[in-house]
């Protein structure tokens, strides 16, 4: 069956009325998909972004006390602490932005440990289309990020 397809333009009223915000995020194939590595995920533009404008917010639910996520890709560091005891898992699009280099990722994400949200902003100019990038703050530690972490600085 044919459904009909609403879409309405998000206001700054509408994206301060929620906690979760992602309408120009898309996710689909990454950019860095070889036939080494098979297909895995990645977050891009849907729309253009200058430098500084949020691309998209929205909240952590921690994960149970005890849980390692040294073992577990897809949950975020959730503290400051190290080692890290912390796990949480992100809404919306958060947990298929890809890794990078600080000097290549071209989006930031802000913290709010404390209450349990964040938020991601444009550190570049970003074209609709292109995959976006962030740096992991346990790419340099996360037993489970070795192997990408290698990858990542291998010209370093």
């Amino acid at each position: 069956s044919k459904h009909k397809l609403q879409t309405h333009m998000s206001t700054p009223a509408d994206i301060e009325a929620t906690k979760i915000w992602c309408s120009n995020v898309v996710v689909k194939n990454s950019s860095f998909c070889t036939p080494e590595t098979g297909d895995f995920d990645g977050a891009f533009a849907k729309v253009d972004f200058a430098e500084g404008e949020l691309i998209e917010k929205g909240i952590m639910r921690r994960l149970p006390e005890g849980f390692n996520g040294h073992e577990c890709q897809e949950c975020f560091t959730w503290s400051t602490e190290r080692p890290n005891k912390t796990w949480a898992m992100g809404s919306g699009c958060s947990p298929y932005y890809n890794t990078h280099k600080s000097a290549n990722a071209n989006t930031r994400m802000v913290r709010y440990f404390d209450e349990d949200r964040f938020e991601i902003f444009a550190k570049t100019d970003i074209k609709a289309g292109e995959e976006l990038l962030h740096t992991y703050i346990s790419l340099g530690w996360r037993e489970c990020f070795a192997p990408l972490n290698e990858i990542v600085n291998k010209d370093e």
